[in-house]
């Protein structure tokens, strides 16, 4: 068993890469930054040893308690996991965030490695120059460029991981590929598709609750989820004009959950106002955001 911890700053591509390296979609992905707000355990087995990899939310600013909730997750990871995997972006400037994950892999003195991803779009002159400003802050014991989004790479990748394979217990079953409850799955990718389709700050408030889910006797899943957002604004844009938003949002997560679940779907979807839940803990804890 070993455990790796994907860690950078927001939009750097760790869900893409732990999609990538499990081989099957376990974690959503956007273009928009803290698109993942928990730890998400991708998982797969291979030449005898399990491995599990840890996705966490972008290290960033925290704004309100879901965001220092987040934050938390990704500087536990660090101390909780076997190895670390440092993702970063073809740039030559170190962020102080990076600087912190760092010193933090530094403390926790386990081994390191610098994934630069999104190879594709930088020349090899250029990404010689960024190996150089990591390694001035970090003596990593490997650097893989790779390309999250082509796969390019991965499998090097793999390889720099399966040196740190040790005997010991498998802790998940063998069909298992992700540590996600099934109804988290699925309101994950109703949260993925409001992503995508709506702008600036609506879908960072938005949060879903899957209130119930059953597969009848003639194999339809029937799903009835709540879109919880912050504002009544958001509320109206989120339903569009004559509810054109919502079913859209509806048609492209049943494709996928149909995909998911390998059944037909049949989604009911409402809209409702929780003001201000990114500071309410106890809703934060029902919307599943809390540290197990």
């Amino acid at each position: 068993m070993l455990s790796i911890g994907i860690v950078g700053l927001p939009n750097v591509g760790k869900s893409t890469l732990t999609n990538a390296l499990v081989g099957k979609k376990v974690a959503i992905v956007s273009s928009k930054p803290q698109t993942t707000r928990t730890r998400l355990t991708g998982i797969i087995n291979k030449d005898n040893c399990q491995y599990a990899f840890l996705d966490t939310p972008g290290l960033h600013k925290a704004r309100n308690r879901l965001g220092d909730f987040m934050v938390k997750i990704v500087q536990d990871t660090v101390c909780d996991v076997d190895i670390a995997a440092l993702l970063v972006e073809p740039d030559t400037k170190v962020t102080p965030a990076e600087e912190s994950l760092i010193k933090r892999i530094k403390e926790a003195k386990m081994p390191a490695i610098l994934v630069i991803n999104k190879i594709d779009k930088i020349k090899n002159e250029d990404l010689l120059a960024v190996i150089a400003q990591y390694s001035k802050l970090h003596d990593f014991d490997a650097v893989v460029p790779v390309s999250a989004k082509t796969g390019k790479n991965c499998d090097v990748l793999m390889g720099e991981f399966e040196k740190y394979a040790l005997e010991g217990p498998q802790l998940f079953p063998d069909n298992m590929v992700s540590d996600q409850p099934e109804k988290q799955l699925i309101a994950e990718i109703i949260r993925e598709k409001l992503l995508k389709l709506l702008d600036r700050e609506v879908p960072h408030g938005i949060a879903v609750e899957i209130l119930q889910m059953e597969k009848r006797e003639d194999g339809l899943v029937s799903i009835n989820a709540t879109i919880y957002c912050e504002k009544n604004s958001h509320k109206g844009i989120i339903i569009g004009n004559k509810g054109a938003m919502l079913k859209k949002v509806g048609e492209m997560a049943r494709y996928d959950m149909e995909k998911e679940l390998g059944n037909k779907v049949f989604l009911d979807l409402w809209v409702k106002v929780k003001e201000d839940w990114r500071n309410n803990m106890y809703q934060m804890r029902n919307f599943g955001y809390e540290d197990n």
